[in-house]
C-alpha cells in the first residue's frame, strides 16, 4: 500500500505486537483503534523512556471509561458497521469482483455499492418508540 494510513480498525484479533510494528513502520502517525483482548497487560510501563506505545493508550483508555464507551469516543464501532456492509455486500453482489482492470473494477464495485445502499434503502424498517400504558419511558 503506498498511501499513508490514518487509522487502522480491527477487532480483538488484531491486538498483536507485529500488527502495530507493522502499522508503525509504515504510517507513524496512524491511529490504531483495535481493542484490547480481556486478558491484556501494559506492554511499555510509565518508568520506560520510549513514548507510550498506541496499545497501551488504549488499554488505559478502556480501563478508564469501559470498552462500549471507547468504542463510541474512539470511533472502534464504526468497523462493526463495516463489518456488517461487507456481510451484506458479499451475498448480494458476490466475492469478487468480475472485472481485470483496476480502473473498471473500481467503476464495478461503486456501481454494486450504490445498487446496495439502495437495496438497503428501500428495504430499511420504520421503527417507532411504543410505550405501554402505565409504564415509565
Amino acid at each position: 500500500m503506498e498511501q499513508p494510513i490514518d487509522r487502522l480498525a480491527g477487532d480483538g484479533s488484531y491486538d498483536r505486537r507485529n500488527v502495530y510494528d507493522c502499522l508503525r513502520q509504515h504510517s507513524p502517525q496512524a491511529k490504531p483503534l483495535i481493542p484490547s483482548r480481556t486478558d491484556a497487560h501494559i506492554w511499555e510501563h510509565g518508568n520506560c523512556h520510549a513514548p507510550p506505545h498506541p496499545r497501551d493508550e488504549n488499554l488505559r483508555a478502556i480501563r478508564k471509561m469501559g470498552r462500549r464507551a471507547w468504542q463510541e469516543t474512539s470511533g472502534s464501532h464504526q468497523r462493526s458497521l463495516a463489518e456488517t456492509a461487507a456481510c451484506r455486500y458479499k451475498p448480494i453482489v458476490g466475492e469478487r469482483l468480475s472485472a481485470r482492470l483496476l480502473a473498471i473494477q473500481q467503476t464495478e464495485a461503486l456501481v454494486c455499492c450504490a445498487a446496495l445502499n439502495r437495496m438497503t434503502h428501500l428495504g430499511m424498517p420504520e421503527s417507532y418508540k411504543v410505550i405501554l400504558p402505565g409504564a415509565t419511558a
